[in-house]
C-alpha cells in the first residue's frame, strides 16, 4: 500500500496549497504502466495526448481513476496522475478548469451537490441525461455512464440487527421516534452536511436525530465501528465490499430518497473536442462496471490490503481490455 499512499499524500497536499493559493492544483506524477492495447486502443488513437487524470480520495474513486489513466496509456497517451483529491469539489474543479482532463463522476453527486437540484430524478438514464445536458455549459462533457450506483445506505450489525429488527429507513425512523437513543449513526463528515445525505434523509423520513447521537469519522472507521456495535447504524456504499466481508445489514430505501449514483466519465469539453477518440477507448470500461464488480474490486483493497492501482491494472489485464508489456 505505500506507493498509493505516497501518491495521496502528495495530491492532498497539492489541494491544500492550491486552496491556499488559488493557483490551481500543483501536484501530480505521470503514471507508468507498461501496458499495450488489449480490446481497447487499437491503433493507439490518443497517441500524442498528455491527459492528467483526477479522482477523489476513498477506495473506489482511486481504482476508477486507474482503470481510466491506465486505458489511456494503452491507447498511446501520456498520463498524469492527480488522482486522491480530498472530497468531491476538488476533482469536479480541475475537470471544469482544465487543470485535469477527466475523470469518473457520480450522477447523483453533479445532480445534487454541483447542480444545485433539490430532488432527483428516479430513472438513472434520465438523471444522466439531465446532468450532462445541464454540465454542457460548465465545459464538462458526460460519457455513458455505467451500472455501477454507488449510492448511500445505512447498514446495522448482525448484533444490532437481532435486537432491533429493522430493514428499511422508514422503520429506522420509527424507532427514532419510539426509542430515540436507540438511534445512533455513525457518518462522514460529508454525509453529515450534504442535502442529498443526513439531512436531506431525516426530511424526507420524518426523523429527528439529535446532533448528540451522530459521530463523524472517516469512511473506513465507520464500517469497524458499526460492525462492532459502536452506532447502531452507519453510513456505508452500496458497492463498498466490506458491507458483506464484515456481514452488516442494509436498510432498504423504501421512500428512494437517495439519488442514482451511477458513475460516469466526465471530461473537460476542451479536451474532448481535440480527443474524441477518449469515448471509444472507455466505452466498453464503463460497460463492464457494476455493484457486483466494484465490491470485488473494492474489497482487495479495503478487506485483502492490496494496492488499489494494482488491483485496477490486474482487473484490465483479465478483462482483456489492456495487455501487460
Amino acid at each position: 500500500m505505500r506507493r498509493v499512499r505516497v501518491r495521496v499524500r502528495l495530491f492532498l497536499a497539492g489541494a491544500l496549497l492550491a486552496a491556499a493559493s488559488g493557483c490551481g492544483l500543483t501536484s501530480g506524477s505521470p503514471m507508468v504502466d507498461d501496458v499495450e492495447p488489449g480490446s481497447i486502443g487499437k491503433g493507439k488513437p490518443l497517441e500524442g495526448a498528455e491527459l492528467t487524470v483526477t479522482s477523489k480520495e476513498f477506495t473506489e474513486q482511486l481504482i476508477l481513476g486507474a482503470i481510466m489513466g491506465i486505458a489511456f496509456q494503452a491507447a498511446g497517451a501520456e498520463v498524469v496522475d492527480r488522482t486522491g483529491i480530498q472530497g468531491s469539489v476538488g476533482s469536479r474543479e480541475a475537470v471544469v478548469n482544465g487543470e485535469a482532463d477527466a475523470g469518473f463522476e457520480y450522477t447523483g453527486t453533479a445532480w445534487i451537490t454541483y447542480q444545485g437540484n433539490s430532488r432527483p430524478i428516479p430513472d438513472p438514464r434520465e438523471q444522466w441525461e439531465a446532468v450532462r445536458d445541464a454540465d454542457v455549459r460548465n465545459g464538462v462533457t458526460w460519457l455513458e455512464p455505467s451500472e455501477l450506483n454507488n449510492t448511500y445506505a445505512l447498514a446495522m450489525s448482525q448484533a444490532n440487527y437481532e435486537k432491533y429488527r429493522t430493514r428499511t429507513l422508514s422503520e429506522v425512523a420509527e424507532l427514532a421516534r419510539s426509542d430515540p437513543g436507540a438511534v445512533t449513526l455513525c457518518v462522514e463528515g460529508e454525509f453529515a452536511n450534504r442535502a442529498d445525505g443526513l439531512p436531506g434523509m431525516e426530511k424526507a423520513y420524518g426523523m429527528d436525530i439529535p446532533a448528540r447521537n451522530v459521530t463523524q469519522m472517516d469512511t473506513g472507521i465507520i464500517y469497524t465501528q458499526t460492525a462492532k456495535g459502536a452506532c447502531t447504524y452507519g453510513e456505508v456504499f452500496t458497492t463498498d465490499g466490506r458491507i458483506k466481508s464484515m456481514n452488516l445489514v442494509v436498510m432498504e430505501d423504501d421512500r428512494k430518497f437517495f439519488p442514482n449514483y451511477n458513475a460516469a466519465p466526465t471530461v473537460n469539453t476542451d479536451t474532448f473536442e481535440k480527443w474524441p477518440a477518449i469515448a471509444d477507448v472507455l466505452a466498453p470500461v464503463t460497460a463492464k462496471l457494476n455493484n457486483t464488480v466494484a465490491q470485488d474490486l473494492n474489497a482487495k483493497v479495503d478487506v485483502d490490503g492490496e494496492d488499489p492501482h494494482q488491483v485496477a491494472l490486474d482487473w484490465m489485464v483479465e478483462e482483456g481490455f489492456v495487455k501487460e508489456g
